[in-house]
């Protein structure tokens, strides 16, 4: 049974509230969970101790048994110093679409530009060669 430190949705319609439970990975993101370990209000200001509140005991005892945190609570844990969250490493994310698709284009002609260049390069080398022979 895979365990995850996930969030479950509450709250109303566009006034989100989120427990942060552990549960099987198997079931649904609102439904049956094993344990309640806190809660995240993200439409609290940053800087509000309320906005997070984590049950630090009960996560600790949760990772040791081997449950994963997704992404969303492994920054909270982060956070909280239990454990170390390892950065994303995609640079061209916050590059639009449209800009993505140019610098693309421009690095396949380049790399075609440059085959060519090594091709013509051998073959120079080839008739020197041949030439000197």
């Amino acid at each position: 049974m895979s365990l995850k430190l996930r969030l479950a949705r509450a709250g109303t319609k566009k006034r989100p509230f989120y427990h942060i439970v552990i549960a099987d990975s198997r079931s649904p993101r609102d439904g049956r969970f094993i344990e309640r370990l806190g809660y995240f209000n993200p439409l609290l200001p940053k800087e509000k101790t309320e906005r997070l509140k984590l049950d630090l005991d009960k996560v600790k005892a949760w990772l040791a048994k081997g449950a994963l945190p997704t992404d969303r609570v492994s920054r909270f844990l982060d956070e909280a110093g239990l454990m170390k969250r390892e950065p994303r490493k995609n640079p061209t994310r916050a590059i639009p679409r449209k800009q993505r698709k140019v610098m693309a284009e421009e690095a396949a002609k380049a790399a075609a530009a440059a085959k060519a260049a090594a091709a013509a390069k051998a073959q120079a080398a080839k008739e020197a060669a041949a030439a000197a022979s």
